[in-house]
């Protein structure tokens, strides 16, 4: 999905007002973050050079961003069923220190457990359990941001016992909570950058494996993109150490089949786990839809989940979601940009027969 065209400078104009009038009407994508806001956002503004804009959230993950956790921009609409699942959101947000159970939230919002749950999964595509086990996360992450301990952090976010913490928490940090300190503090991170036949290719790693592959048009874009997501982190240059990694991804750009002996040490919920499985089992040289990749891994309704998954995808080509495209044969988008991916189609297209 391309970007809305410039229409003069209105656009920009409600993003930097934040007009909540225009919230529904369009959304802005800021590519050094990758991610997609609604107009009225409370974020801090983007350069104006970063920004793009997209008519629907669908098209902006299309294009390979993902939402927004504070503005929530795919709960636009007026619908009665969004207009719910926002106030429950809302709720939830303000109870995260309590035990919220599906009965209690179904009694508050009037409604049967089941028929909450429902209406809750078709909006987010999560449950009302997961929403919070996010926002308690994302809280803990932004919390440890600002320097505050790790106990501190713990119970303002809403976790009532550090074996809570470390047992929810742990696994959607990719790490256990005191090492990570929102960008893994003194955590050891190498990375290389090499010229790639896709531009330069940024490869990074903790002592578990691979954490990060990513495309760029300069060292020092890649390498602001890590700090961004590792602002505390012990990053160092190895290019040395990192060589052989580096040539197995290298060696898959020039043709050769995907190497699933690399070690990836990967943050991803169970879901992303399964559709990052099952993309790796798809052959070089073939495609699939993200409805057909929904409905491979028993989720038939999934296929707006699949491309999200998609494009939070860290490690790319160890993780081939470039060869997953829409239904209607349209490359659908790319974290790293849809020329970057058409590419990698055509020379997987080339080197299959």
């Amino acid at each position: 999905m391309m970007p809305m065209p410039p229409r003069n400078e209105k656009l920009w104009q409600a993003v930097q007002s934040r007009d909540a009038t225009q919230d529904g009407k369009f959304v802005y994508a800021v590519r050094s973050t990758s991610v997609y806001c609604r107009p009225s956002c409370s974020s801090r503004r983007p350069r104006r050079e970063n920004v793009e804009f997209y008519p629907t959230p669908m098209a902006a993950e299309e294009a390979g961003f993902r939402a927004c956790l504070r503005c929530r921009p795919r709960l636009q609409g007026t619908r009665p069923q969004v207009a719910a699942v926002r106030r429950m959101c809302r709720f939830i947000e303000q109870h995260l220190e309590e035990t919220l159970t599906l009965a209690k939230l179904a009694k508050t919002f009037g409604q049967s457990p089941f028929h909450l749950q429902r209406t809750f999964k078709a909006v987010l595509k999560i449950t009302p359990r997961e929403y919070a086990d996010s926002c308690r996360v994302n809280s803990f992450k932004r919390n440890l941001s600002e320097g505050q301990s790790v106990t501190r952090a713990m119970y303002e976010a809403g976790y009532g016992s550090s074996s809570r913490l470390y047992e929810r928490a742990s696994k959607q940090l990719g790490m256990t909570p005191d090492k990570y300190r929102r960008g893994a503090i003194a955590v050891p991170i190498r990375f290389t950058s090499v010229a790639s036949r896709l531009g330069r290719m940024l490869v990074a790693a903790t002592e578990k494996g691979i954490c990060a592959v990513r495309f760029g048009n300069s060292d020092a874009e890649l390498e602001q993109g890590l700090r961004r997501e590792y602002p505390f982190a012990a990053r160092r240059r190895e290019d040395d150490s990192l060589k052989t990694w580096t040539e197995q991804l290298l060696l898959q750009l020039d043709g050769h089949g995907l190497d699933r002996s690399l070690p990836l040490d990967i943050q991803a919920t169970a879901f992303q786990r399964k559709v990052w499985s099952h993309l790796q089992q798809i052959p070089r040289g073939e495609t699939e839809s993200y409805r057909e990749v929904a409905r491979e891994i028993g989720k038939p309704t999934a296929a707006r989940a699949v491309a999200r998954a998609c494009a939070t995808n860290p490690v790319a080509v160890a993780i081939p979601c470039h060869r997953v495209i829409r239904e209607d044969g349209s490359l659908g988008g790319y974290r790293w940009g849809l020329k970057r991916k058409q590419a990698l189609l055509a020379m997987e297209s080339g080197a299959a027969t």
